[in-house]
């Protein structure tokens, strides 16, 4: 009787034999998903891959599906990258992914669609996220392969148009399973690095599934973590990619974003020269207008010279009638002050001042006269204060001690 062996031995021994098959070992299986399931613990994906007469469980570990660059779905043709052997526990032959993309047109496109609708929802490519690019870069970061035509390119464009600018490549596989993890870390690299303002992702011309890296999610969200402005230049202006979408400025080709990062230095020195001629006849015009303006003032001057030496005049004139004026008031007052005094005098004096105190005042033919003078039998009047009286003198007495002379 033969020997024998149990089911685990059995199990493991076709595993070992399918290990050292080396087809089964590097495998690119086309198939359509089904029963597509992301594990919710550990982020494994299991599926069905499938054709029109066969099927294989295929496993992709969360180490792996994290790298993806699209959402799988049901219906959905893939190309899986990877091993085929047997689950000993279940003595299941299936097929372990270690690399996924879409095969064909209609895949791509699915693919594209529903990652684009996420990000879209995200507010990744709103346009209010989009940042201005400096106007004169000192140095741009270019991740890009350094053997591709499209780091040439930049290169030679830059070195036309603003030579004075630093270009810091970062080098990544721009295709090729390991081109998407390349790529993201050369974005995050240059955007840590304090030297660029921006940072231009490129690569040339492809067909689409040479381009189809540039779809990827993780690309995108790198790019659009950055804190310094990104262009995408990807392919032909035909291509559009994801990143196109979430970069700030998206260039058909890498010559043509090499000419919108930085400024044309012949346009540049066109622009000043205009300027400068500008400047100096700005510069005449105000010198004419100044000159015209300062002989108007000049004119104005001499009339305000003149204005002011009229006002000062008229101020002397003022003081001068001031003191002429007060000169004469006080002449006045003098003469005032003399006449009252002489009215006092005068009236001191008056005749009539006598007669108001009771004494009366002898006149003949209307004249004052001495009593003396009189004789008997004239007619005279005697007048007082406040009335008259005609008399006739009937004598004249005339002290004896007055008599002799």
């Amino acid at each position: 009787m033969a020997d024998y062996i149990n089911v685990t031995s059995l199990n493991r021994l076709a595993r070992q034999v399918l290990a050292q098959c080396d087809p089964l070992n590097d495998l690119i299986v086309c198939g359509e998903i089904s029963g597509f399931t992301r594990h919710y613990k550990s982020g494994h994906l299991y599926f069905t891959l499938k054709d029109e007469n066969a099927s294989i469980k295929t496993v992709m570990f969360r180490s792996q599906a994290q790298l993806l660059n699209f959402a799988p779905q049901n219906g959905m043709l893939v190309l899986v990258y990877g091993r085929a052997t047997i689950y000993e526990r279940d003595g299941a032959f299936q097929l372990y992914a270690d690399y996924m993309k879409p095969f064909g047109a209609g895949a791509a496109q699915m693919a594209f669609d529903a990652l684009y609708k996420k990000l879209d929802a995200e507010g990744l490519f709103a346009p209010e996220r989009k940042r201005p690019l400096p106007a004169v870069p000192r140095c741009i970061g270019v991740v890009t392969s350094k053997t591709g035509a499209a780091w040439q390119d930049v290169q030679n464009v830059i070195a036309r148009r603003w030579p004075m600018v630093r270009l810091l490549l970062a080098p990544v596989n721009v295709q090729g399973i390991e081109a998407e993890q390349s790529i993201t870390e050369g974005i995050r690299r240059l955007d840590r690095d304090p030297r660029p303002d921006l940072i231009l992702i490129t690569r040339g011309g492809g067909s689409k599934e040479d381009l189809w890296v540039f779809n990827s999610e993780r690309i995108a969200r790198a790019a659009a973590a950055c804190r310094k402005p990104v262009v995408s230049a990807v392919g032909h202006e035909i291509d559009t990619s994801i990143l196109d979408y979430v970069a700030d400025l998206r260039a058909p080709t890498p010559s043509a974003a090499a000419e919108l990062c930085v400024p044309d230095q012949a346009e540049l020195r066109q622009k000043i020269f205009i300027l400068q001629q500008n400047i100096q006849k700005n510069i005449q015009n105000r010198c004419s207008l100044c000159y015209n303006r300062f002989n108007q003032l000049a004119a104005v001057e001499i009339l305000q010279r003149q204005h002011q030496q009229m006002a000062r005049r008229e101020q002397e004139l003022a003081r001068m009638q001031e003191a002429v004026c007060r000169a004469a008031q006080q002449r006045v007052q003098d003469a005032e002050r003399s006449l009252q005094h002489a009215a006092s005098v005068a009236d001191s004096l008056s005749p009539y001042a006598v007669l108001a105190r009771g004494y009366t005042l002898v006149e003949k033919g209307g004249v004052p006269c001495a009593v003396e003078t009189l004789r008997p039998g004239e007619a005279v009047t005697l007048r007082g204060a406040r009335a008259t009286a005609d008399c006739r003198i009937e004598a004249v007495h005339i002290p004896e001690n007055q008599t002799g002379e």
